[in-house]
C-alpha cells in the first residue's frame, strides 16, 4: 500500500451518488446464496469485504455471476468448506450463525486483523442452541461441525446487529423459535431482508423472534450506505460554506442516528426524493451550519457506531466540548477505534482524550498538518482524510485500506485522484 497527501480544502461543493451499502450488500449475497431460487442483486458494493462474501458462498457451493455491480446469485445447499472472510467481520459472524445448523464441517478464518477480533459473543449463544463450534481462544479460526439446533431465548448483554443476525440465521434451521432481545435496538437489515424472503420474523420493540423457515431468493437493489455518506456530510459541515448532495442513501431509522444527532445540534440537512422498497431510500442535502457541541450516549450509540470516528473529526471544528460515551463496542472493531481515533486526531493537533467507553473532544482549536497511520482501518483512514481536508492537510499511510468499504473514496469525496 502507499501513502496519500491531502491538502486543505478552502471550499467544498460536491454531488455524489452514494456508495452502495456494505452491510446490505453482504447480506444480499449470503442470504440469496442460501435461499431457494435465483436472485438479481443490483448496485452491489464491489469492495473487498463484499468480495470476501462472494468468495465464501462460491466455496460453499452457490453460483454468483458478476456483471459490473450487478450480481446474479443462484442459491444452493451449502456444503462443508474452508472459508476465508478476509477483513469482513460481518461475513464471518453471519456465516458462523448460518452454518451451525447445517450438515457439514466448516472452517472459517480471515486476515490478521479479523483473527484478532472477538467471536465468542456469537459462539457462546450458538453453543447454547447445541452448536458444535471450536474456536481459537475466542477468535478465528473456528471449526463448525453442523448439526441439530434447539430454539433459544437470549438477552444480549451489548446491542450488536452482527450477533443478533447470526442467531436469527441459526434460527432458520432450529427446532424451535429463536428470540433475541437487545437493550437498545440495533440495525435491522437482517430482519427486513429475511422477512422479504419469506422467513417468519416478528419484531416487537427491541425483541425479534424467528421461526424455522424456508427462504426464497429475492431480487433487490442495494441502497447507498449512510456510513459512507457520513464522510461528505461531515466534510461539508466542517468546511466554511461547504455543501454536498448525496444521492440514493439508505435512511433506515436504525441507521440514521448520525442525521438525527446532526440535526439536533443545528445542521441544515434535508431529505429529497424519498422512496420505500425493502429499505427506505432518499437523497440527502447538507449545507454548512453553525453547530453546537454534542454528546453521543445510550440508545443513540448503536444507530451511529460506525460513524463515531468521523463525528469526532467533525467535533474538532465545533466550538465547545463534545463527548462520546457508552461506546465500548468501538474497542472490538477493525481496530480499537477509541484508541485509533484518538491517535489519528491527536496527530493533527486535536485536543481529544480517550475514556473507558469513548472520547472527549475540545473543539474549535485550529488543527495542524500531520501524518496519520490508520492501522489498516478503513474508517480511521477516511475520518483522518476529512479532518485533514477541513484542517491544514494530512498524509495518510497505507491509504488504500479505505477500499474495504469505499473504493475511490479519495477521488469521489475528497477530490484527490491518485494514491
Amino acid at each position: 500500500m502507499s501513502d496519500i497527501r491531502i491538502n486543505k480544502l478552502n471550499e467544498y461543493d460536491r454531488e455524489i451518488t452514494c456508495m452502495p451499502d456494505k452491510s446490505i450488500s453482504i447480506r444480499a449475497i449470503l442470504f440469496n446464496a442460501y435461499a431457494t431460487g435465483k436472485a438479481t442483486v443490483k448496485n452491489l458494493l464491489l469492495s473487498d469485504d463484499v468480495m470476501s462474501a462472494v468468495d465464501c458462498v462460491r466455496r460453499l457451493g452457490a453460483k454468483v455471476v458478476l456483471d459490473g455491480n450487478t450480481a446474479t446469485v443462484y442459491g444452493a445447499p451449502f456444503a462443508g468448506s474452508q472459508l476465508d472472510c478476509g477483513n469482513s467481520g460481518t461475513t464471518a459472524r453471519l456465516l458462523i450463525g448460518m452454518l451451525s445448523g447445517l450438515n457439514g464441517v466448516f472452517e472459517i478464518t480471515g486476515d490478521e486483523s479479523l483473527r484478532s477480533r472477538p467471536m465468542r459473543r456469537v459462539i457462546e449463544p450458538l453453543r447454547n442452541m447445541g452448536a458444535n463450534i471450536s474456536d481459537t481462544d475466542g477468535k478465528l479460526p473456528v471449526r463448525i461441525v453442523g448439526g441439530p439446533l434447539s430454539g433459544l431465548s437470549y438477552s444480549m448483554p451489548v446491542a450488536s446487529a452482527q450477533v443478533k443476525s447470526a442467531l436469527l440465521l441459526a434460527g432458520l434451521n432450529a427446532a424451535g423459535d429463536v428470540t433475541v432481545t437487545e437493550s437498545t435496538r440495533s440495525r435491522d437489515h437482517t430482519e427486513n431482508m429475511l422477512r422479504a424472503m419469506n422467513a417468519a420474523v416478528k419484531s416487537d420493540g427491541n425483541t425479534v423472534t424467528i421461526s424455522p423457515s424456508v427462504t426464497f431468493a429475492r431480487d433487490m437493489t442495494v441502497p447507498g450506505d449512510i456510513s459512507s455518506a457520513a464522510y461528505p456530510i461531515c466534510l461539508a459541515l466542517a468546511v466554511n460554506g461547504g455543501r454536498c448532495r448525496i444521492n440514493n442513501v439508505g435512511v433506515n431509522p436504525t441507521r440514521t442516528g448520525l442525521i438525527d444527532l446532526l440535526r439536533s445540534i443545528g445542521a441544515n440537512i434535508r431529505y429529497e426524493n424519498e422512496i420505500r422498497s425493502v429499505e427506505p431510500i432518499a437523497d440527502i442535502v447538507v449545507e454548512n451550519s453553525d453547530l453546537k457541541p454534542f454528546t453521543v450516549s445510550g440508545s443513540l450509540v448503536p444507530r451511529l457506531i460506525d460513524e463515531i470516528p468521523v463525528l469526532c473529526a467533525l467535533a474538532c471544528f465545533i466550538d465547545g466540548v463534545s463527548v462520546v460515551k457508552d461506546a465500548q463496542e468501538l474497542k472490538v472493531k477493525e481496530t480499537d477505534r477509541i484508541e485509533s481515533t484518538v491517535a489519528a486526531l491527536k496527530a493533527l493537533g486535536a485536543d481529544i482524550t480517550p475514556t473507558a467507553d469513548g472520547m472527549i473532544i475540545k473543539g474549535g482549536k485550529p488543527l495542524k498538518y500531520g501524518k496519520v497511520d490508520p492501522k489498516l482501518d478503513h474508517r480511521i483512514a477516511m475520518s483522518a482524510a476529512v479532518a485533514g481536508a477541513a484542517g491544514e492537510g494530512v498524509t495518510i499511510t497505507d491509504a488504500e485500506c479505505a477500499s474495504v468499504s469505499y473504493p475511490n473514496f479519495y477521488g469521489e469525496v475528497i477530490g484527490v485522484e491518485r494514491i
